[in-house]
């Protein structure tokens, strides 16, 4: 995952990583994302206010945190988020194909979907290769970090027609047209459409 740099985190946690207390419904939460020591990726954890203040030596220095509202769902469900195809989904499988050439399109699906109220961005980071932006997804909690790839102004018109475009053809590229084979025709047809046929003496027998 380190050469694009984007990363898709689970969701909110049910319970405190510092006290293991279970979160109630509209309680205030903080999440941090911490450097993964075993990956190029990043861990999350959720904590109660008690327990942020509280959190233990080695949970003290988060790459990036914010607060947010712990909504209580039933588990392994996903409220409605993809019942449609649209840019969400096609953001959702972009991000776990993690193909090098959509990074762009990536990223102006979530600003896309921030727009629509689905997603809001919690966070930015100056890296050595660039912003990383980190997105929450209001029903879910589930974290998206998204390396913005400074798109050029001159750019973002054709960029924002390529991503309408793969929404319309159900997110995959429009297939070519393939060019018209001609008709093959027979030697009657070839010698009236090439009059310099008709000026060529006969074999002789």
């Amino acid at each position: 995952m380190a050469l694009n740099e984007t990363w898709h985190l689970r969701n909110r946690s049910r319970d405190c990583a510092a006290t293991q207390t279970p979160f109630q419904d509209g309680e205030k939460i903080i999440t941090a994302l911490f450097p993964d020591p075993n990956s190029s990726g990043y861990l999350r954890r959720d904590y109660s206010q008690e327990g942020w203040k509280n959190r233990p030596e080695e949970h003290q220095t988060p790459f990036s945190f914010w607060r947010g509202t712990f909504t209580a769902t039933i588990p392994n469900e996903r409220p409605d988020v993809i019942e449609k195809e649209g840019s969400e989904e096609l953001f959702r499988r972009l991000i776990e194909e993690d193909e090098e050439h959509t990074d762009n399109t990536r990223y102006i699906l979530a600003v896309m979907l921030e727009r629509q109220k689905l997603l809001r961005e919690t966070d930015s980071q100056r890296t050595p290769t660039g912003i990383l932006r980190i997105y929450e997804h209001r029903k879910t909690g589930e974290v998206y970090i998204i390396r913005d790839p400074n798109i050029p102004l001159a750019q973002i018109e054709t960029l924002q027609t390529e991503v309408i475009q793969l929404l319309e053809t159900g997110g995959r590229p429009p297939e070519p047209e393939l060019p018209e084979t001609p008709e093959e025709s027979t030697p009657e047809e070839s010698a009236a459409e090439d009059p310099t046929r008709e000026t060529l003496p006969d074999a002789p027998n």
